[in-house]
């Protein structure tokens, strides 16, 4: 932007606006859509599409509605709350754009029919006491039946009653 008041600016903007930004009033640090290093942003801000290693790309805060917050910047490391409420550590120099990504109401859309889930490439969902004996543990017998086991995977692995999926690293 063209900081000389005496020549006219280029974009458009009233002189207002342009003598506001030279004298640092209007910030480009909140201007939503500005890509910046995180160690630029105030803390509060807003952010979406966020790297998790400096040049890497935008990894965190990417679907439709989304944001996290700068929660505080220490230094050379800032510390983000993402939308799952996780506070997570992130170099200082990782990018993020400000603003919230669009389409928030994304998740709140109703699918009509079967159809409409066809077309997003989602294929139907079918019980396994519905199959048969060779297609998953619940299935086959004579009528109804309840399943004669606790729930599991069509593979045979527990799905339910506080069964451990993910391994954690603390040794449990």
């Amino acid at each position: 932007m063209n900081c000389d008041l005496s020549k006219p600016s280029k974009g458009g903007t009233s002189s207002d606006q342009a003598a506001a930004y030279c004298h640092g009033i209007l910030d480009p640090n909140s201007q939503v859509g500005n890509c910046l290093p995180l160690g630029n942003m105030r803390m509060g801000t807003w952010v979406h599409d966020i790297e998790c290693h400096p040049g890497q790309g935008a990894k965190l805060a990417r679907s439709a509605g989304t944001f996290a917050k700068v929660v505080k910047e220490p230094g050379a490391q800032c510390l983000v709350r993402l939308p799952s409420g996780v506070e997570k550590v992130l170099d200082s120099r990782c990018r993020a754009t400000v603003g919230v990504a669009s389409n928030p109401n994304h998740g709140v859309r109703k699918l009509r029919k079967a159809g409409n889930s066809r077309w997003l490439g989602r294929r139907p969902v079918v019980r396994g006491v519905a199959m048969n004996p060779v297609d998953h543990p619940h299935g086959g017998g004579e009528g109804r039946t309840k399943g004669g086991r606790p729930s599991v995977s069509p593979w045979g692995k527990p799905t339910k009653s506080g069964y451990r999926t993910v391994i954690r690293k603390h040794g449990r």
